[in-house]
């Protein structure tokens, strides 16, 4: 609107190393933010009225602050209106509901960005932690970044619906540059690792195909792990996630599962495993060690947790096919979406070329590569 004092934030997006599927099972997760994501402009307004609007889209939310609607609309501004439902209503715990002041006032924001919607670089995240962290500054609201991250979580599971776990509005919310998150979803303890992006590199291949099943399969994925959790935990004593459950478990009371749901067990815990492994290689500075982890992860999301594509796995086959590249899985909810690539320095060209041709030759078309270094989370710009 006119004569408004706007001032405008960034927050990036985020890829996952290691740890598919694990955040909402209890498991830990190596993401690290990247420096591409949503860009987010902010003006208050006097006469108590939200707008939203966005590049990507033509649809526009216009309405009184005091009048949001009670459930999702099914449109793109779902996100950033969760984000607000909740802060209205002193969501996450410990945060205060809006003051008069803010309801009063309304504001307009704008999104737009370079990261592709769709595509499992969390684009979702990026808005609804960035929208917490831009009305946050605007309104000086007091919130510090475990209560940005909270409201961008209750956005995603109580607003829109989808039964994610903590991973994406965490790598998002507490990025640091030239690091990767070390996330435990069972404790929601973190620290953050370093990782040389002077000798590695980390690319990001797009299918360019939307993962238009994604909300509902990976709905799906959830509750099979539930039942796989629930059919498994009277086996352990003291059992609060699936991700207690140890391998030999599985393997005394496999037969008894359903065959779908003993896959998805099969992947989680196999997957910590091969986490925690990941992570002493990463500490070591043992690159491929750690790469052909991130090779294992998608053969495992590929043939037991059954969320990969063709797309997917032509471009990992052709990625891991580069000399230096030394691991490749998708990231994300899979179902779509893009593939990440973890090479030395210096291979980028070839990889282009590589996962370019092999993807032409098959679908008529290039993908979209880029390489990316870490990102330092939310802020505000100029």
């Amino acid at each position: 609107g006119p004569g408004a004092a706007r001032r405008a934030f960034f927050a990036p997006g985020r890829v996952n190393l290691l740890g598919g599927h694990l955040d909402y099972n209890g498991g830990p997760v190596l993401p690290t933010a990247i420096d591409r994501g949503t860009f987010i402009a902010v003006a208050p307004r006097s006469d108590g009225r939200v707008r939203l609007a966005s590049t990507f889209s033509e649809a526009v939310y216009d309405r009184p602050l005091r009048e949001l609607p009670s459930e999702r609309t099914g449109a793109w501004y779902d996100y950033p209106l969760g984000v607000v439902a909740a802060l209205r209503r002193g969501e996450p715990e410990r945060s205060k509901p809006l003051d008069s002041r803010f309801m009063d006032l309304g504001f307009d924001v704008l999104f737009g960005g370079n990261l592709p919607v769709g595509a499992g670089l969390s684009s979702s995240a990026s808005i609804c932690v960035g929208t917490a962290y831009a009305l946050d500054a605007s309104f000086e609201l007091g919130l510090d970044a475990l209560q940005r991250v909270g409201a961008a979580l209750h956005a995603e599971r109580e607003f829109v619906g989808v039964h994610c776990g903590i991973m994406d509005p965490y790598a998002v919310g507490f990025a640091r540059p030239r690091q990767v998150l070390w996330l435990d979803c069972k404790d929601e303890s973190f620290e953050h690792l370093p990782l040389d992006f002077a000798s590695v590199s980390i690319g990001v291949i797009d299918t360019g195909v939307q993962r238009a099943l994604a909300r509902g399969e990976f709905n799906r994925r959830v509750a099979e792990c539930a039942a796989a959790f629930e059919a498994l935990r009277p086996h352990v004593p003291g059992a609060t996630v699936l991700r207690d459950i140890p391998l030999e478990v599985l393997e005394a009371h496999e037969s008894e599962l359903d065959p779908t749901i003993a896959r998805r067990a099969r992947h989680v815990i196999e997957e910590v495993a091969r986490t925690f492994a990941a992570r002493a290689a990463l500490e070591k500075g043992d690159i491929e060690t750690f790469g052909r982890s991130m090779a294992e992860t998608h053969a495992s999301l590929r043939d037991l947790y059954e969320c990969s594509s063709e797309e997917l796995d032509v471009i990992v086959d052709a990625a891991l096919a580069v000399d230096g590249v030394h691991g490749a899985r998708l990231t994300g909810a899979g179902f779509g979406g893009c593939v990440v690539a973890f090479a030395s320095a210096g291979v980028e060209r070839d990889v282009e070329r590589v996962v370019g041709d092999a993807y032409e030759n098959r679908y008529g078309r290039r993908p979209p590569v880029a390489f990316f270094q870490g990102d330092e989370g939310p802020r505000e710009i100029t």
